[in-house]
């Protein structure tokens, strides 16, 4: 399955909206009888899988990536090859039937992984397609309600990733981090580090998925690993070639906290609440402590 950091390998830059006194033009009318649709499973694959509907005037009984096509006994899913052309071609004509901020929330609810997220991305694009007035707060509907809960699922994780990713050091200067987030983020939190971590080199790899962000200190680049060979594993690289002071770096961050810590205003349901349990593997301040924790003895006695 190909992936890109952001829709069509474009880049991060504003769209325009469609203009508030143009006519919306009219989609087909899906006439034809329904179809199964498979696809390569990568966003481009859809929004060709998108055209293909209207284009053969089908609307679709299922739209499955390939691996998990569940065939019917007498049917053969429709095999849609990805086309890059006509991907972007779909993607900048949905400018013309919804917002920018719409369009985005489409390609969060397919990072999203939902099951069924073809099927729903298909149900709002055809609604935003035949409705007279914007769709992205017409909450009545389930599909635009569903689309914008999910938006925000990934918003919320995306912003988790960025503030509880850790970096360790490998003795060849590059920094790794190992995650394992509910929803595939890294295409949404590659611009975070790459502008903030601009002067070093990083990686950082999702373990879940089996693929990672590289930055190389010109370009964030995905890379994924092959089938069969050593992914890395676990919650961190080997000790063996992390870099010597990456230990002390640890011991660092872990005294940080543990004297920031105030004992009496403890409340672990508000922490948790801030800090999902499942995120605690990958902190290094949530780790078993090396060294005992001493207070500074910094405070003068009180006179009297």
């Amino acid at each position: 399955m190909s992936r890109s950091l952001t829709p069509l390998n474009q880049p991060n830059s504003p769209q325009k909206s469609r203009a508030g006194g143009a006519a919306r033009p009219t989609a087909p009318v899906l006439a034809a009888p329904p179809l199964d649709y498979t696809y390569d499973g990568s966003f481009e694959g859809l929004l060709t899988v998108l055209f293909a509907i209207y284009d053969r005037k089908a609307a679709p009984n299922s739209i499955q990536p390939l691996g998990a096509v569940q065939g019917g006994l007498f049917t053969q899913p429709l095999l849609v090859e990805t086309h890059e052309a006509t991907a972007a071609r779909v993607w900048e004509g949905l400018l013309r039937h919804m917002t920018a901020e719409a369009r985005t929330r489409l390609f969060h609810a397919f990072l999203s992984e939902q099951p069924d997220r073809e099927l729903l991305i298909f149900r709002y694009a055809d609604l935003a397609m035949r409705s007279a007035q914007d769709i992205a707060e017409n909450y009545a509907d389930d599909n635009v309600r569903r689309v914008a809960h999910l938006a925000q699922q990934m918003g919320r994780e995306k912003h988790r990733m960025e503030a509880f990713v850790r970096f360790e050091k490998t003795s060849d200067e590059l920094f790794h981090a190992t995650i394992e987030p509910d929803f595939d983020v890294l295409p949404l939190i590659a611009p975070h580090f790459t502008k903030r971590y601009a002067d070093q080199r990083w990686l950082i790899f999702d373990q879940r998925r089996g693929y990672g962000l590289y930055y190389d200190l010109h370009r964030t680049d995905i890379v994924q690993f092959e089938t069969g060979s050593a992914a890395p594993r676990g919650t961190g690289v080997s000790a063996t070639v992390l870099d010597e002071r990456e230990p002390l770096f640890k011991v660092l961050w872990q005294t940080y906290f543990d004297h920031v810590n105030i004992p009496e205003r403890r409340n672990m349901k508000l922490h948790r609440r801030h800090i999902p349990l499942r995120y605690w593997k990958y902190l290094s301040e949530k780790q078993p402590r090396e060294t005992r924790f001493e207070p500074i003895k910094n405070k003068r006695p009180a006179t009297e």
